[in-house]
C-alpha cells in the first residue's frame, strides 16, 4: 500500500504522472491529516492557502483508504473539474480502479414527461421561434443523450425559458407513478452514484437532500465512510438556507401552469377547475404588486407594512384551499393532476405554517422580492444543532476544506456556526512568497464608507493606481449600486482609455475570456467575482476593494442573528459580524495571487482598517503581504 509520503514525495508517483507537480510541505501535511482523519472517522476543518494544492491534498487519502466517498463542492463549475479532470487524473496517477460518478440537481436533467407534455402543448404562453427551434434540440438531444444533462447541449443556452417546462423540480416530479420512469435520467445518475465509489455532488443539492430527502443522497449517506466539502465556507448560507422553508411565487404559479395542462388533458369536461386555476394564479400576482420594491429584503413586520400585503396572502390562501377541494374531486383521473393535488395542498401548509406565528418560534420569518417574484421564507436563527444531528447519525469522517475559515487561524467563528464542536482543526499558509509577490496599498485620506460621497473618492483614489498598473484590474464592490457607480465614473473620466467590463454584459466565464484576452482591462464586479475565480499571470495584477465586507445590517436574517446573540449577553460584532466580513475579504483578495509567478497590489479603500481598534485584527487575517499607505511605492512595484 503506497503511503502518504512516497506519492507526494519528489519523484513520487503524483510527480511521475503529471506534468509540472512538484512537492509543498502543506501539501503532504494536509494529506496526511486527512488520512488520519478517514482512519478514525474523526471531523477535521482545514484551511489551506491558496497554492498549497489542496484537491489533491484530499483526493489521494480519499482514494487510498477505499470504501464510499461522498465529495460535495460549493459550485457546479468544480463539480464539472473534479469529475471531468481532477479525479481521473490522481486515479490514473495512483493506479486505483475506482468508479466515479457526478449527481446533481434534478433540474440539470431533461425530463422526458415534461419534454412530452410540452410538445403536446400548443399553449405555451412564452413561445416563440428561438423557443421551438430550442424544444426541437432538447427533443433530439433526449433521445440520444446518456445522460440527458442539459450541460452537454451547449446550443441551448443555460437560461433558456424552455428548460423550466422540460426539466421537473421536487414538486412536478411524479416519481414511480411516471410513465417514463424506468428510462428517467434522475433516475440513472442516481442509480449510478448508488453503485459508485466515489460521488461528487454540490452544497445545494447535498442539504436539499439531507433535509428533503429529495435527490438519492438519502440512500448514499448510510453506506458512505467519508464526506469531504471542498469550499467549506459557503456552508453555513447553504445550510441555512435548506434548514428552513420557503415558497414562492414562481412555484405557485408553475402550480397553476401544470394544472391548466393537465385539466386540458385529463379533465377538459369539467369546467371549474380552469375558472379556480386563474382565480389563484390572480392573487399570487396581487401579492407580488403589493411591494414596490425589487431585489431587496424585507422582514415580516416591514412587508406587513406595505398596504394590503396581508389581505393579497389571505387571499392566496382563500383561493388555494379552493383549488385543493377541486384537484382532490378529479385527482384520479391522471397521475399530473395528482401531483397537481399533492403539491397544492402542500403549498397551502407551508404557507399556513409562514403565517401562524406560533409555529415558527426559532425562525426568523422574511421576504425576498425579485423583479417579478416573490418568496416567503422562514430560515432558522441558529444552524448548529439542526446539523450536528445530521453528522451524528453514523460515523464517517467529515472533512471541511477551503482557503478561508478562519480569523488569525482561530475557527471558533465557523465551528460554532455549523456546531462543530469535536472537531480538530489545522492551517497550512500558502507556499507564495507574498512579501515579495504582493503589496497591500490601504489609500490615505477617504472619508469613512457611509459619507454620501463615498464611492466617488474611492474612484479618485483608485486611478492613479489604474494607471500605474496599466489597467489588468478587478474593482470588487461590496453592493451593486457601488458596482454601477465605479463604471459610471471611469466611463467618464477623460484619459482613461483602458477597457471596461462590468458584470452582467455576459456570463461569467465570456466576462473572464475576455477579461484574460485584453490583457488591459478593468472589470468592475460584486459577489461574483469576489470568489471561485482563477486568472494567473499580468492580466491581473491589481484587486481594488471598494470596502470591508460586511453585510448589510437590515439583513432581517442577520438582523435577528444579532439580536438573539446580543440579547443572550454575547458581542454579536466581534462574534459573528467581524468573522463573517474577514472571510469575505479573504476571498476577495484571493484572487489576486494564484501563481508563484505571480505579483500585485492588493488595494483595500477601507479607512476602518487603520482606524478601528478591528482593523489590526483584519488585516494580520490576510496574507503576509509588506504594506503600505505611500502611492509613489505603489507606482514603484508597477514600474519593476
Amino acid at each position: 500500500m503506497l503511503d502518504i509520503n512516497a506519492i507526494f514525495a519528489p519523484g513520487g508517483v503524483l510527480s511521475q504522472h503529471i506534468a509540472g507537480f512538484r512537492t509543498r510541505a502543506q501539501q503532504v501535511e494536509m494529506a496526511q491529516a486527512i488520512a488520519d482523519t478517514i482512519a478514525k472517522h474523526q471531523i477535521l476543518v482545514a484551511e489551506a492557502g491558496t497554492g498549497t494544492g489542496k484537491t489533491f491534498a484530499y483526493l489521494a487519502p480519499a482514494l487510498l483508504a477505499g470504501g464510499k466517498v461522498i465529495i460535495s463542492t460549493g459550485t457546479k463549475t468544480l463539480q464539472d473539474q473534479l469529475f471531468n479532470r481532477d479525479i481521473p487524473t490522481v486515479r490514473a496517477a495512483l493506479g486505483i480502479p475506482v468508479t466515479v460518478a457526478l449527481l446533481k440537481g434534478r433540474a440539470n436533467y431533461v425530463c422526458h414527461y415534461h419534454l412530452e407534455r410540452s410538445l403536446q402543448d400548443t399553449h405555451l404562453s412564452f413561445i416563440n421561434r428561438d423557443e421551438i427551434h430550442y424544444l426541437q434540440l432538447i427533443e433530439r438531444y433526449a433521445s440520444r443523450s446518456q445522460s440527458g444533462d442539459k450541460s452537454g447541449l451547449s446550443e441551448v443556452p443555460e437560461n433558456a425559458a424552455i428548460w423550466q417546462n422540460v426539466t421537473s423540480t421536487r414538486d412536478s416530479c411524479l416519481g414511480s407513478e411516471c410513465p417514463s420512469y424506468k428510462k428517467c435520467f434522475v433516475m440513472e445518475a442516481r442509480k449510478q452514484a448508488l453503485t459508485a465509489d466515489i460521488v461528487v455532488v454540490n452544497h445545494h443539492l447535498f442539504f436539499a437532500d439531507v433535509m428533503l430527502r429529495d435527490e438519492g443522497l438519502s440512500e448514499l449517506l448510510p453506506a458512505c465512510n467519508t464526506v469531504i466539502f471542498d469550499e467549506a465556507h459557503q456552508l453555513p448560507e447553504t445550510a441555512s438556507l435548506f434548514f428552513g422553508e420557503s415558497i414562492s411565487t414562481g412555484q405557485l404559479l408553475d402550480l397553476a401552469r401544470d394544472a391548466k395542462v393537465e385539466a386540458v388533458q385529463a379533465a377538459g369536461d369539467f369546467t371549474g377547475l380552469p375558472d379556480a386555476i386563474a382565480a389563484m394564479e390572480k392573487a399570487v400576482r396581487d401579492l407580488r404588486l403589493t411591494i414596490a420594491e425589487e431585489n431587496t429584503r424585507l422582514s415580516l413586520a416591514a412587508a406587513m407594512q406595505n398596504s394590503g400585503f396581508s389581505q393579497a396572502l389571505g387571499n392566496i390562501l382563500e383561493k388555494l384551499t379552493t383549488l385543493v377541494k377541486l384537484l382532490e374531486s378529479q385527482a384520479e383521473r391522471s397521475e399530473g393532476l395528482e401531483n397537481c393535488r399533492q403539491r397544492a395542498a402542500a403549498h397551502l401548509y407551508l404557507l399556513q405554517r409562514w403565517r401562524d406565528e406560533t409555529e415558527m418560534q426559532e425562525h426568523v420569518r422574511w421576504v425576498e422580492v425579485y423583479h417579478h417574484a416573490l418568496q416567503l421564507n422562514a430560515t432558522p436563527l441558529s444552524i448548529a444543532e439542526i446539523f450536528q444531528r445530521q453528522m451524528a447519525a453514523s460515523p464517517r469522517a467529515w472533512i471541511f476544506t477551503s482557503a478561508t475559515l478562519s480569523v488569525k487561524k482561530d475557527f471558533s467563528h465557523y465551528n460554532n456556526e455549523m456546531g462543530l464542536t469535536a472537531a480538530q482543526t489545522a492551517c497550512w499558509e500558502s507556499p507564495f512568497d507574498f512579501a515579495q509577490q504582493a503589496l497591500l496599498y490601504v489609500p490615505p485620506g477617504l472619508p469613512e464608507p457611509q459619507q454620501r460621497n463615498y464611492t466617488d473618492q474611492v474612484v479618485q483614489a483608485a486611478l492613479p493606481v489604474l494607471r500605474a498598473s496599466r489597467g489588468r484590474a478587478f474593482f470588487l464592490c461590496t453592493s451593486l449600486r457601488a458596482m454601477q457607480r465605479v463604471h459610471e465614473l471611469l466611463q467618464a473620466t477623460e484619459d482613461f482609455d483602458f477597457p471596461l467590463l462590468l458584470q452582467g454584459q455576459g456570463s461569467r466565464s465570456n466576462m473572464l475570456e475576455r477579461f484574460r484576452a485584453l490583457n488591459n482591462a478593468v472589470l468592475i464586479g460584486s459577489q461574483s467575482f469576489w470568489e471561485g475565480i482563477d486568472v494567473r499571470g499580468e492580466a491581473l495584477s491589481l484587486v481594488i476593494i471598494d470596502k470591508l465586507p460586511f453585510a448589510p445590517p437590515d439583513d432581517p436574517v442577520l438582523a435577528a442573528r444579532i439580536d438573539k446573540m446580543n440579547h443572550e449577553g454575547r458581542n454579536a460584532f466581534m462574534e459573528y459580524q467581524l468573522p463573517r466580513a474577514v472571510i469575505n475579504l479573504k476571498q476577495g483578495a484571493g484572487r489576486l495571487i494564484r501563481d508563484e509567478t505571480d505579483r500585485g497590489v492588493l488595494m483595500i479603500c477601507d479607512p476602518r482598517l487603520t482606524t478601528k481598534a478591528y482593523g489590526k485584527q483584519i488585516w494580520q487575517s490576510l496574507p503576509p503581504m509588506k504594506r503600505t499607505r505611500d502611492l509613489a511605492e505603489v507606482e514603484r512595484f508597477f514600474a519593476v
